[in-house]
């Protein structure tokens, strides 16, 4: 994820004024209203060209997190109470994940290579001379210019320039996008393709003007919650030891806290995960397999569906964490509606998949709930960790975790371990290439599409150095009490 900026500090205010609104009993009321105070008429500044803009995007953005698609459910007359009292009435939520603020995602240029200032209208010229498209010419200034029209994007003139004074300016979330999901249409607006969408998230902190949001699930949640009738368990994903300045028993009470009848860590689900995929592991190399890739990570799983066919069948049966987390809480509580909670977005789309989980909640929308009803997490306040859960199981948070819980259950096994941290482009590549030849330094291969793993996934609460220490400090604690 992205270190904190201010599109993200708004997202995060949206929620948990959501949050607070719901809680007060004043959410159909009160949503309307949001964008008048986060934009008020005499606001000192703006980021945007006046404040009616401002609040129009304040009320697209408002809309996702309701859980509409904007491109679906987009009514400039709709009143936000409206969508509220169609969002209380839903019975499930809608089957998309991410949508594009189409009022927001007017800033990025279509050409990555602009001319600086630093331009000295040399006579040479060597940027135009070499330019295959004579998209360069001289303005009255006497500096190069790039006609957007006609450049094909090649680079020659930023590698030719003695100055170096063009410079190249990606657009942040189609640089961002690992498998080239994002492009802009005919108005200069990005748009997702959602055959070949990974739902990994990198869009949203990449884009610099909060313009990619997600459908959230936070009102299904809210709504569960409040249900007296029926009970509602709270499945927690390992990266919560991560995520919090406070100790994980701490945590999950307040979890519990905001009325959830039941709270378990996925951590319990990892610990299958793990036996699983040793014994598979195995096997596969017993079948004189050359190697076996991990399935926990969903935005992995789906790329390899869409982009790295190559790859499909050195990859684990074995079901995440989150599958064998939700068969248990099935098994216990068969009537109650089952809501996993962790950092990632593509877990939405597994969850949407599995027939015993009803909602994905993520770690930023955990936070918006604790401050929007006033939840404080307090040492005084605790619950009981499962002692049956094994501390591999917690690991599988970070990057390289979940090979050294494999190494752990088979130590005797000569398991070599090749870490993939984080998707690009390249890494992307590099996958398509074991999958054809069959051929690495390694035969276990652990794919996270988030670098750092679950704990830096887009909608964690810290950014992943910070993450990091928290998880290594609560993870040696627990090892700790464990011993």
């Amino acid at each position: 994820m992205a270190y904190v900026d201010n599109t993200m500090i708004i997202r995060r205010d949206l929620l948990a004024r959501m949050a607070e609104l719901y809680n007060n009993g004043k959410f159909i009321e009160g949503l309307d209203r949001i964008p008048l105070e986060m934009a008020p008429r005499r606001k000192p500044s703006s980021d945007r060209c006046c404040i009616f803009k401002e609040r129009v995007i304040i009320k697209e953005k408002l809309i996702p997190l309701l859980g509409f698609d904007l491109d679906e459910y987009r009514d400039e007359l709709k009143t936000l109470a409206s969508y509220a009292e169609e969002a209380l009435e839903r019975k499930d939520p809608i089957n998309k994940i991410l949508t594009v603020v189409d009022e927001a995602c007017t800033s990025c240029v279509k050409n990555s290579y602009i001319v600086t200032n630093l331009c000295k209208g040399c006579v040479a010229h060597p940027c135009m001379m070499n330019c295959p498209k004579q998209s360069i010419s001289w303005n009255a200034n006497g500096q190069a210019q790039i006609d957007p029209k006609t450049c094909i994007n090649c680079g020659i003139c930023m590698s030719v320039c003695p100055y170096h004074s063009i410079i190249y300016m990606p657009v942040p979330c189609e640089n961002s996008c690992p498998v080239g999901a994002i492009s802009k249409d005919e108005y200069g607006i990005e748009r997702i393709d959602e055959a070949k969408c990974i739902d990994c998230g990198k869009c949203i902190t990449a884009c610099p003007f909060g313009s990619i949001m997600e459908n959230s699930q936070i009102v299904d949640v809210m709504k569960s919650i409040k249900d007296e009738i029926t009970e509602t368990v709270a499945i927690v994903a390992p990266a919560i030891i991560g995520q919090f300045k406070a100790k994980t028993e701490h945590v999950l009470a307040a979890v519990k806290e905001l009325g959830f009848n039941h709270v378990i860590e996925v951590a319990k689900g990892a610990n299958v995960t793990t036996v699983n995929e040793a014994n598979e592991l195995i096997e596969r190399l017993e079948q004189k397999d050359p190697f076996m890739t991990t399935s926990c990570c969903p935005a992995y799983v789906s790329a390899v569906e869409k982009h790295i066919p190559e790859i499909e069948k050195y990859v684990s049966k074995t079901k995440s964490p989150m599958y064998y987390t939700a068969e248990i809480a099935r098994k216990k509580y068969p009537n109650a509606k089952i809501v996993f909670i962790g950092p990632c977005i593509a877990k939405r789309r597994e969850g949407m998949k599995d027939p015993n989980v009803n909602y994905v909640m993520t770690f930023e929308e955990l936070s918006a709930l604790f401050k929007g009803w006033k939840i404080e997490i307090e040492a005084e306040h605790s619950i009981s960790l499962d002692k049956n859960i094994i501390n591999h199981g917690r690991a599988y948070a970070a990057s390289g975790g979940v090979a050294q819980s494999v190494l752990d259950v088979k130590p005797y096994v000569n398991i070599k371990p090749v870490i993939v941290n984080g998707l690009d482009k390249k890494k992307i590549k590099m996958l398509k290439a074991f999958g054809k030849t069959g051929k690495t330094s390694g035969n276990f291969i652990e794919v996270m599409a988030c670098e750092g793993g679950c704990i830096a996934g887009p909608c964690a609460n810290f950014d992943a150095k910070t993450g990091a220490r928290l998880y290594e400090k609560n993870l040696s604690e627990l090892i700790a009490e464990e011993d």
